[in-house]
């Protein structure tokens, strides 16, 4: 029985092309820009070859015969068989541990949801990519290049409310001169 040829790029209907040497039989297989044959023998073997042709020359490689492996591949792309070595998952980096700790200065029997702490994660995320904006954008007014804490403190007072802005302006103050004076 002769081998069976699956070409892996189709050509388009009625085009006029080169021909290349592609297959394992010895027949010619028009060529656009690059195809690429694929070729299952009778010994359970596969045999891949790629060709490329420009302006009439043809350029043309041959990929080694290797046995034919029964592995299923998913659609996205993964083989089926389990790896030996386990892929550790991506770290998610949250605020969990400190809206933790900062829960029990202020309440010490109080405990959290899982829910709650994603709520919470979530505003904390949020108000840190508002202030980071708004500061930016202060910078960028300014023409510096730099934020400093300035831009932060100003930042703060234009997204909170009244009594809110004053107290986290001074916790913030507090924090930068505790960070300045422990160098």
């Amino acid at each position: 029985m002769p081998p069976k040829a699956k070409p892996a790029a189709k050509q388009p209907a009625g085009s006029a092309s080169s021909t290349k040497p592609g297959t394992t039989d010895g027949k010619t297989v028009p060529s656009q820009n690059l195809a690429t044959t694929v070729a299952v023998n009778d010994d359970n073997t596969a045999t891949a070859s790629a060709s490329t042709s420009t302006n009439d020359n043809t350029k043309s490689a041959v990929a080694a015969t290797e046995p034919k492996k029964k592995t299923l591949v998913t659609a996205d792309g993964s083989s089926d068989k389990s790896e030996k070595k386990k892929k550790s998952k991506k770290r998610q980096e949250t605020y969990s541990s400190y809206i933790y700790k900062v829960l029990k200065q202020v309440h010490p029997e109080t405990t959290i949801t899982n829910k709650a702490m994603s709520i919470m994660n979530s505003f904390v995320n949020d108000i840190f990519e508002r202030i980071a904006t708004e500061a930016a954008r202060l910078a960028t007014y300014n023409k510096k290049s730099t934020i400093s804490s300035r831009e932060i403190q100003t930042a703060v007072r234009l997204l909170l409310p009244g009594e809110l802005a004053k107290h986290a302006v001074s916790e913030g103050t507090k924090a930068v001169t505790k960070y300045t004076s422990s160098k």
